[in-house]
């Protein structure tokens, strides 16, 4: 069975004029595109002045070749499937005991039995 041709698409603008979308994608095809990617409106790539340096045929050649060509993961057949290992001792660590700062005799406060500072008595 024959596959059915879609018909152009043209829109009207709200001047009245008709815009072809198609016909406007074909004559622009070459340009080069809008932006800091080196390509023109159909995906080529383009060098110096706007001349094509790859086609997009060849760019969409290379990214498929390079998906293809990740190696598959090898298993060997001598390596035992499950290794039991039995868990590490976790160890906790002490905190330090924080450095009291030494007091100046000159100074007005103490600290008590409970290391709670107050004023000393005199």
């Amino acid at each position: 069975m024959p596959m059915k041709q879609t018909g152009r698409k043209t829109y009207k603008t709200l001047t009245g004029k008709l815009v072809d979308m198609d016909l406007l994608r074909q004559r622009n095809e070459l340009t080069p595109a809008v932006g800091n990617v080196k390509v023109n409106a159909r995906g080529d790539e383009l060098g110096r002045g706007g001349k094509i340096v790859r086609s997009r045929e060849e760019v969409l050649k290379d990214y498929y070749d390079k998906q293809k060509s990740i190696p598959d993961e090898v298993v060997l057949k001598d390596e035992p499937e499950f290794v039991e290992r039995t868990p590490e001792p976790v160890v906790e660590a002490k905190p330090k005991p924080t450095p009291k700062p030494a007091a100046n005799k000159d100074e007005a406060w103490v600290e008590d039995a409970e290391g709670n500072y107050v004023k000393k008595e005199k």
